[in-house]
């Protein structure tokens, strides 16, 4: 390199002949417009969002007025605007009534010869595809359309309009916007792809939960209808032993069906927990009366002890009462016919947390499902359950700021252990 300015070669410029017509200046825009896109695109996923900031990328790695993305279709081996970006034109009607067959159009041979064109004046070019401009009513001068190929695969075509200040796209524009549209593709690739997995991943939750809840349903509504049944003949013949016998029944499985969709009210609604002060001793009285027909049928000893709790807790208390009540209901399922227990513990940690557990003697937790057993619709009981109880539970305990798990009880059941910290208003203040 000399010092008079003739000869301003280097490793770099002599490696890429191109660089050397780029000023400073220049380099400067398009390194920095490089190094933006590539953070940008390696951070954005959701697709639509990302196509939209490649345009806008686009416009200024070109210096164009108008841009706009054509995403190859497979199925029908064409190409279709996706995205436009521009200060004039119907830029939506590109979308809607322009699709481009291989080789038609500038856009449709740079896909089909997966190479890149620039044409600086499109009135001289017979390739030009006039009815796209028709369709936009907008006015193209000048045209240089990009291929996108990730891994040997075509994902579109990538063109700017009529450079900003008049004239043609340079090589050095059509150089940067090949390492662009390389990046392009290869995010539209990847955002693709997690698109498809989430969509797959979430087809199957729904299968899932479709499938938990009509095998849960459909017992119930077996259950409703046997006693309906018998109803109506104990109405019919006057029959009040029928009524006595079958009214029971009919009231438990209306309760199932309407602790199912407060289940999945509770669970598919974020909801901000209504804080009171109560006595831990009376809300769980008040879970105790609610299932004291399961606890003497099946004859299950309850131990409770609180003593090392300190005055009063703040709570939601109706969230609070619904997780406890799960917690319960699910020893009470688990332990055995005979000589089955059931302990609930609490106690005041000296920052005030308030530490609850809840164990049963029944058969436990594998292992292996310590997580999953809150995971919605994961249940071990058949057709007995829909598993949105633990799932609704791990909700209302997250939005109180409080953790659950679950365990080994040493009475070798399961053991549940649910924190639940200071009130959020009385941190603050403290």
């Amino acid at each position: 390199m000399t010092t008079d300015g003739a000869d301003v070669s280097s490793p770099i410029t002599e490696s890429v002949p191109w660089l050397a017509n780029v000023s400073p200046d220049e380099m400067r825009r398009i390194v920095d417009t490089l190094y933006r896109t590539h953070r940008l695109i390696s951070a954005i996923t959701e697709l639509d969002t990302l196509l939209e900031r490649i345009m806008e990328e686009s416009k200024q790695v070109a210096n164009a007025e108008a841009c706009s993305l054509m995403l190859f279709d497979e199925q029908r081996n064409d190409l279709y605007f996706q995205v436009t970006l521009g200060e004039q034109g119907n830029q939506q009607a590109l979308k809607s009534l322009v699709r481009l067959k291989l080789n038609q159009g500038i856009a449709g041979v740079a896909a089909a010869t997966r190479e890149c064109i620039n044409v600086p004046d499109v009135e001289k070019d017979e390739r030009f595809y006039r009815a796209a401009d028709a369709a936009s009513k907008f006015q193209t001068r000048s045209v240089l359309a990009v291929p996108m190929i990730d891994r040997e695969a075509l994902v579109g075509v990538l063109e700017v309009v009529n450079k900003v200040g008049g004239g043609a796209f340079t090589d050095t524009d059509a150089h940067v916007m090949e390492m662009f549209s390389s990046l392009a593709a290869t995010a539209i690739a990847n955002a693709r792809l997690i698109e498809d997995n989430l969509r797959a991943e979430r087809l199957a939750a729904i299968g899932q939960a479709v499938a938990g809840l009509s095998h849960y349903t459909k017992n119930i509504i077996t259950g409703m209808r046997g006693s309906a049944d018998l109803i109506d003949q104990g109405l019919a013949k006057n029959n009040l032993d029928f009524l006595r016998q079958s009214w029971p029944i009919f009231q438990r499985s209306t309760r199932r069906i309407s602790h199912l969709v407060e289940d999945m009210l509770a669970f598919s609604k974020p909801r901000k927990p209504t804080y009171e002060d109560i006595q831990l001793q009376a809300l769980l009285d008040d879970v105790v009366q609610t299932f004291y027909g399961l606890l003497v049928r099946k004859s299950i000893q309850l131990n409770v002890h609180l003593e090392k709790v300190r005055g009063s807790i703040s709570v939601d208390s109706r969230g609070i009462f619904s997780c406890l009540l799960n917690l319960m209901m699910n020893a009470a399922d688990a332990v055995p016919a005979t000589d089955g227990v059931i302990r609930v513990s609490a106690e005041t940690l000296a920052d005030g947390t308030i530490v609850i557990e809840i164990a049963d003697n029944g058969p436990g937790i594998p292992e292996e499902n310590l997580e999953a057993v809150f995971a919605p619709f994961f249940s071990t009981k058949g057709a007995q359950g829909t598993g949105l109880g633990l799932a609704v539970t791990k909700k209302i305990i997250a939005e109180h700021g409080g953790q659950i798990c679950a365990g080994r009880a040493p009475e070798g059941g399961a053991l549940f252990r649910l924190s639940l910290p200071v009130r959020p208003e009385t941190r603050e203040s403290a």
